[in-house]
């Protein structure tokens, strides 16, 4: 009985078709050198945004628009974003407060001019700032001079007010708010009411 021999190029081999073998991967669109569109642009910018730090939409729409991201295509993936929970501005404002508060002592007025500047609607706002009641802000307000009262003591009266109403100040307290407090304060290190009197209004 003959052996057949079948040689890789002879007859015996089946003749294969031209065409891309079907087993291999399909290239990206990076890899055939095809330029993302506008809302892949937008998508990455934002992840790449919103990683490690939360933003509001204002932010980031801000940001799109300076790396020439077209406005309806920014718009889309935006909206994307805040349907799946990845833009909230409500939750950034309340978080904006509760750490700014908590690190900084910032009262209601200056933490709503922070979030203003960041876009954050007016109602969120107020929705946000009003976590924060009086009584919580006057607090804050004690606690701020009493840790600044010792660097204050060897000035003289008036300077001391000054440097210690003026802190409230820049904080966002109301003038009335910052007088009294650091009146009490005085009050209770020793100093002569009546000689307060002479330098701070009766509140």
């Amino acid at each position: 009985m003959t052996r057949r021999t079948e040689w890789p190029d002879g007859p015996g081999r089946p003749e294969c078709p031209d065409r891309p073998d079907s087993g291999a991967p399909s290239l990206s669109r990076a890899e055939q050198g095809s330029p993302p569109g506008p809302e892949e642009q937008a998508r990455a910018i934002c992840l790449r945004l919103l990683t490690g730090t939360p933003r509001t939409r204002k932010q980031l729409a801000d940001a799109l628009r300076t790396r020439g991201i077209p406005d309806d295509a920014a718009q889309e993936v935006l909206s994307r974003f805040e349907d799946v929970g990845l833009i909230d501005d409500a939750a950034f404002a309340e978080a904006w407060v509760e750490s700014r508060h908590h690190s900084r002592g910032l009262a209601r007025r200056a933490l709503a001019r922070e979030l203003r500047t960041k876009g954050v609607d007016a109602t969120l706002i107020d929705d946000a700032v009003g976590q924060l009641d009086a009584g919580q802000e006057e607090q804050t307000a004690r606690e701020l001079v009493e840790r600044k009262l010792r660097a204050t003591r060897g000035l003289d009266r008036e300077k001391r007010i000054r440097r210690l109403a003026g802190m409230l100040a820049r904080k966002g307290y109301s003038e009335g708010l910052a007088l009294r407090v650091v009146r009490c304060a005085l009050e209770e290190e020793g100093e002569d009411t009546e000689l307060l009197e002479h330098h701070l209004p009766d509140l």
